[in-house]
Parts: structure tokens; sequence; C-alpha cells
């Protein structure tokens, strides 16, 4: 189910909804989109639109409905409820949920995996009211505190604040090796490079152009959600530290920023950012504010970046190039990873960079 509340391209939206329920591993039987003014406070959507959920869901036989917008726990209880009257049970997902369990269905590193599983608490703790709705919410007599779904509630809140606690410790574990490994780096006066980027734009197929490394690469959103740092030669002697980081997408769950700030980090600590766009995307200039307000949201704003824009081969008429300021400043190079094409034109960009470092830092480095 995809609305439109004039701030996004609606076709567009509805399409990444799609690959991310695929992602997932779910077949989409049907897009339901509408076009509101504002959300119903009860059941995100009116009734008319509900209604027509409802009756996709008989027709195809289905028990999934996917919402590409965040829903209160209210919307989502409530919208299980009318979806499943006279039929069979009907689970209900937000955009946030869905990401999130891609994420759970994705991580393989030891960190990643503490990541998400901080990220899917943190976003449960908030929706505990929905599951316990089949027990008593009213105040007891004489002055007693509650009924026993209050308890079960709280004493729900207080093991997932517990194992919250548990996850925060080691996460600042891994937390100070990586910083440690960084310190390294820095010391060495190595070039710090990460590439960021919206999902699926390119990013592990540039890195293992550049690394030749064997990052995973997949034609899915997500394909990479653990950070692979791996040394580059660029010319001269000169070498750089690069990092394939986790794709970003419009919309991205605050938890889950939050959750892999530590992993983001490496973008924060940068010296460059390689920001890689699907060049072929026709919402690319929308895929790029999105990518820099996550950067905002980690505090990587003002690291330098150069916009790659990669898959040129999938446009007509795009050659390979570096376009420049008036002061000789890189805006952008236009490329494609998948064929290599242009692809010595980032070496060059950040063999440039490279040589911008502190003398005695590069001399480190050689």
């Amino acid at each position: 189910m995809s609305l439109d509340f004039g701030t996004r391209d609606a076709a567009a939206r509805s399409e990444e909804a799609a690959r991310l329920v695929k992602t997932a591993g779910a077949d989409v039987a049907e897009v339901v989109t509408g076009k509101r003014a504002r959300p119903d406070a009860a059941t995100f959507a009116g009734s008319g639109k509900v209604e027509q959920i409802r009756d996709a869901l008989r027709l195809h036989n289905a028990q999934t409905v996917v919402f590409d917008q965040a829903l209160s726990a209210a919307q989502v209880r409530n919208l299980e409820r009318v979806l499943a009257e006279g039929w069979k049970p009907v689970r209900v997902y937000d955009r946030t949920e869905l990401i999130l369990e891609i994420f759970a269905q994705r991580a393989r590193s030891h960190e990643g995996k503490l990541q998400v599983e901080l990220a899917q608490l943190q976003h449960h703790a908030t929706r505990l009211v929905r599951g316990w709705t089949h027990l008593e919410r009213q105040r007891g007599a004489l002055g007693k505190t509650g009924g026993p779904g209050e308890k079960q509630i709280e004493l729900d809140r207080r093991l997932i604040g517990e194992r919250v606690k548990k996850l925060k410790e080691r996460i600042r574990k891994v937390t100070r090796t990586r910083e440690t490994q960084r310190a390294g780096r820095n010391r060495s006066g190595l070039l710090r490079v990460s590439l960021v980027g919206y999902t699926n734009a390119g990013k592990s197929t540039l890195f293992n152009r550049l690394a030749k490394s064997d990052a995973y690469v997949a034609d899915k959103l997500f394909a990479t959600l653990d950070t692979t740092t791996r040394r580059v030669w660029l010319a001269n002697g000169t070498t750089a530290a690069i990092s394939d980081t986790v794709g970003f997408i419009q919309d991205l769950p605050h938890s889950l920023v939050a959750a892999f700030r530590a992993t983001l980090e490496e973008a924060v600590q940068a010296d460059v950012l390689l920001h890689m766009v699907d060049r072929a995307d026709p919402m690319h200039m929308q895929r790029i504010d999105s990518v820099n307000k996550v950067l905002a949201e980690i505090g990587a704003q003002d690291v330098p970046q150069i916009l790659i824009y990669n898959q040129i081969d999938r446009v007509p008429g795009l050659e390979p190039e570096i376009v420049r300021d008036s002061h000789g400043k890189i805006l952008n190079i236009k490329a494609s990873a998948a064929t290599g094409a242009g692809v010595d034109l980032i070496r060059g960009a950040l063999l440039e960079a490279a040589e911008a470092l502190p003398r005695g830092a590069l001399a480190t480095a050689a």
C-alpha cells in the first residue's frame, strides 16, 4: 500500500516499495496506491482504501500487507483487526518494520547482527501495547496499580530494557576495536575514503574495482550491511584506505541510523566521500538529497565529497569525464563501475585528494 502526500513521486515510491518487499523474500501480489491530504488517524488509509486492500487479500489469498509509510502501533492494530474480519489472521508491516526485517536477514558480521537486534528491540519497545490487547487494562479495585495486561507490558519493557543495555555494551566493545583500527590507519597517513550512496547505486561494484576485492554484489537493495575496508594503491607509492558502507534509503528508520552509528563513523572520519549515484535512476537527484540528509544526521555533512555519477553505460550520450568548478575543484565524475569506464578518473581524483593531505602525513604513507 502506497499513499502519496505530495512529497515524492508516487510511481517511484511504489516501485521502490515493491523492490523492498521482494528483497525481504516475498512476492508482490498487488500494489494499491492512493492520495490523501493527511493520514487517517485510525487506519492511516481511508475506509475505501482499506476495503480495497481487504478485497485484494481475499482475491490473492494473501495474509500480509505492507504499508510504505511509518504507522503507529494503534494503526497497525486497527488495520490487522479490520482486514482479518471474516477472513484469516493478517500481518501488517510498515516501512520501518520491513526495512528492519531486511537488515535482520542480511546481517552477517557479529557487529551487524548486534546493531540490527538493537534497532529491532528499540522499535518493538514502542509497540508493546499491540501484543497485549487481549488482556485486561482496567485499574484494579482498592488502589491496585492495574490489570494483568499492564503487568505483562511492564515485564516486557523491563526485559527489553535489560537486553538493550547489554547490546549497547557489546556494541561499545566492538566500537572500541574499530576505533583502534581506525587510529592505526590515521597514524599511517593513509587517505581515508568512504563509499556512500543510495542503496543499490553500485558502491560495492566500484569497491571491488578499486580494491580488487570480492565484496558481495547483487542487484538487490541493502546487499551490503557490513563495512569492509581495504588498502588501495593509487600511484606514485600513494595508498588509500577505502571503506564500503551500508547503503542509505529515503525515510531510513532513525533507529537503524542510531544502531549503525558506529559503522557509519567510517564516513564521519573520512578525508573524502565518494558519493555514488545511479545516474540511470530518474529520481537520482532526490536520492542525492536522501543520502545527504543521513550524512547530516550522523555528522558527516562537512566531509568533502565527490559525486560519482555511476552506470553511465545505461544512459545514452554520457561519456566518462571529470567535471570541475571554476576553481578546479572536482564536482563530479561520470563513470561505470560495471564496465570499468572512468574508474581511472576516480583513481586520479583520489590521488589528488591524497596529495592535498598534510605533507608529513603523505610522506609517512609513502
